[in-house]
């Protein structure tokens, strides 16, 4: 049921009715021939070029209106940005009939309805470069309002600033704040940028699973729905490791995936249940050789997205240029609590949380504690670039023992402006360990734990047949473009993050 419609809603469908009164279809076959945009003309565009622009094609929204009497100045946007138009009276209408400018440019027409234009480029009086409209068209006849976003010289003054409004209707935060489209240009630089480095260097593109019978690859609580046809209960994916694993196993020697992952666990600025995790696995490498390709990686990235290895996010400067700190985990926490838990059981453990005031349950064994202490303790204090690394074993039940140190794992976590980045292994490929390793998770899920790993047993499978030695990682694509355009919050990255359904869905 559609919900009631305001004043300005009513009067733009009796505009469209008279329009159509008039013969004119608001919503036309969808062929307008372009051949310019409002960037390309404002770049190229100079008096000595003007033979280049005396016929030109352009459609777009109309963003305001001067109104002059015989003639008006309006703003076009298409989706490069916006260009000034100037529309004489006796220009579109060269005859006796003025209906077209007197009716239905100067009383039908509305802010948001989208037009093609054929004109010519000039140079007004005050220097800004314009189009000379000598025929428009109306292609599609607005019926919702645009808000009203106040702009000058190219600077906006009153960008919308409701949460509500920007997040459920993206559309229209796209069309009235340009450095909303600006930001999402960017985050399609950084992925092109990440493809290219990857394409360049020999990894192959593949696909994988989203429904899965086991929700495996990482700790998380899955989302469950029902295949009918095979009666069986499935997963969102959680991750798509083991699945890349599965393809080393096959012969591949680097494979990568941007994997649309889900994960039924809470929402804050750095938490969308629904989110994009870059993962590639190499044979024959380790997480040494992984930190050092990381690094190559995300300069080169950062670059391609903003033309400097910098980016501002909080005021704060972030520089990707490579090398990167690494320090250990445990010398992380002591550094910045004072214990040094690296020969500490579970029961010492949960002494020190209950000393530094960090809530635990019944639930949490070792790994899941000293996850707590660095997450909780440690991890805002890094913000450049940093490699945390040697994990211990309990808290990385895919990971490769570490060759010369006991009780660790060759793992690391990227951390940036305090949070995690990226999380990289050498790979376990020993099919007993393994197995070893996922039956310790089940006696984890016993006791309560809900992001526990499951046993994928065709993936031990898989292993037995052999894979060799691998490297490979995780990176989180929404939160590093966050620090890429200075965004605090995932959802600012996210062309439609999870919400609430309305309550009028008619709305």
């Amino acid at each position: 049921m559609q919900a009631t419609l305001n004043e300005q809603e009513i009067v733009r469908r009796e505009k469209l009715k008279e329009l159509q009164a008039l013969g004119i279809d608001p919503y036309p076959a969808p062929l307008f021939e372009i051949t310019h945009t409002a960037k390309q003309i404002k770049e190229e565009f100079t008096e000595e070029k003007q033979e280049q622009f005396k016929h030109i094609s352009i459609a777009g929204r109309i963003m305001s209106v001067r109104d002059m009497g015989k003639a008006n100045f309006a703003v076009l946007q298409d989706s490069t940005g916006r260009i000034q138009l100037y529309i004489k009276r006796d220009d579109i209408c060269p005859g006796e009939d003025k209906t077209l400018y007197n009716t239905v440019w100067k009383k039908l027409l509305d802010i948001g309805d989208i037009i093609g234009i054929k004109g010519y480029v000039f140079i007004t009086k005050t220097g800004e470069t314009s189009i000379h409209v000598e025929q428009f068209s109306i292609l599609t006849k607005s019926l919702h309002p645009l808000p009203i976003v106040k702009e000058k010289d190219g600077e906006v003054f009153d960008a919308i600033s409701d949460l509500e409004f920007k997040y459920r209707q993206r559309y229209a935060d796209l069309i009235v704040n340009p450095s909303v489209r600006d930001t999402f240009t960017k985050i399609t630089k950084m992925k092109s940028a990440i493809r290219a480095f990857l394409n360049d260097n020999g990894a192959l593109e593949v696909d994988t699973p989203v429904l899965q019978s086991i929700p495996g690859g990482a700790i998380a609580r899955p989302f469950v729905t029902h295949h009918n046809a095979l009666d069986i209960p499935l997963y969102l994916r959680i991750a798509n490791e083991l699945y890349l694993k599965r393809l080393i196993v096959g012969g591949f020697e680097w494979v990568y995936e941007f994997s649309r992952n889900f994960r039924n666990e809470g929402m804050d600025r750095t938490h969308n249940p629904e989110f994009t995790i870059l993962e590639f696995y190499v044979a024959y490498k380790d997480y040494l050789w992984m930190m050092d390709t990381t690094e190559r990686m995300l300069e080169q990235t950062a670059i391609a997205t903003n033309g400097t290895t910098t980016t501002i996010v909080n005021d704060t400067e972030i520089n990707f240029k490579a090398p990167y700190k690494r320090i250990s985990i445990y010398d992380a926490i002591k550094e910045h609590t004072g214990f040094d838990i690296s020969i500490m059981d579970e029961a010492g453990l949960l002494d020190v949380c209950k000393k530094l005031r960090i809530e635990t349950d019944a639930s949490m064994g070792k790994g899941k504690l000293i996850d707590e202490i660095f997450s909780g303790k440690c991890e805002a204090h890094y913000i450049q670039p940093t490699f945390i690394i040697d994990y211990p074993i309990e808290m990385s039940p895919l990971t490769k023992k570490h060759r010369s140190k006991p009780g660790l794992v060759e793992r690391f976590e990227l951390i940036i402006n305090g949070k995690e980045i990226a999380n990289a292994y050498s790979e376990l490929n020993d099919p007993i360990d393994q197995r070893e390793r996922f039956e310790e998770q089940t006696k984890l899920m016993e006791r309560g734990d809900e992001e526990a790993m499951y046993i994928d047993y065709d993936f031990l499978r898989a292993l037995e047949y052999g894979m060799p030695p691998t490297a490979g990682i995780g990176i989180g694509i929404e939160r590093l473009a966050m620090l890429l355009t200075g965004q605090v919050s995932i959802q600012d990255v996210l062309l439609f993050p999870q919400m609430k359904p309305e309550h009028n869905q008619g709305a």
